[in-house]
């Protein structure tokens, strides 16, 4: 995207991050939210940065994790226009009482590291020993539930300015 602040680009009115965060809030009224990124205005929640700040996923989730005091999270990308409550629902009802994840994989069978419910403690307890960088690195060996994504569009998340595009004209003619 070319440097752009990807969190903060509008889509139907909304920022992608006050979306995300709508899609949280809709799923689990009063759930404390935790955003890793710079102070906004928008959406309230309490924000956090890495250390140092942009240096990853990985560092991302330590700093949210801190922060997090129910038994289960949602780690979730700022990317995510299309997020809803029933994704959420969903992601948290594949969390059986065994598993110690639930992701969304794509059509191609490839786990959304960032569109994932989570037990905090099995998190925490990998996160103990963790050296790396890599989500797939730390949270893989989690065997969490695989999700298919029933809506499997390209543009679930934005990577590009097609993405954009094509999610803006959908969710602009939606609302």
């Amino acid at each position: 995207m070319g440097g752009a602040d990807k969190p903060g680009l509008a889509v139907a009115g909304r920022t992608m991050l006050e979306r995300a965060v709508d899609a949280v809030r809709a799923h689990a009224p009063g759930a404390r939210v935790i955003v890793v990124g710079p102070t906004r205005e928008s959406p309230p929640a309490l924000y956090v940065r890495e250390d140092p700040p942009g240096s990853g996923p990985v560092p991302a989730l330590r700093a949210g994790l801190a922060h997090v005091r129910a038994p289960r999270f949602a780690l979730l990308a700022a990317d995510l226009p299309r997020l809803t409550a029933d994704h959420l629902a969903e992601l948290a009802g594949a969390l059986d009482g065994t598993a110690s994840g639930a992701v969304y994989v794509d059509a191609g069978g490839r786990e959304q590291w960032l569109t994932g419910v989570w037990r905090t403690d099995a998190v925490r307890a990998a996160l103990a020993d963790y050296p790396g960088r890599s989500l797939h690195g730390l949270l893989g060996p989690l065997d969490p539930r695989r999700v298919a994504l029933a809506d499997d569009r390209a543009e679930f998340d934005c990577d590009t300015p097609e993405d954009l595009a094509r999610v803006r004209r959908d969710l602009d003619r939606d609302t």
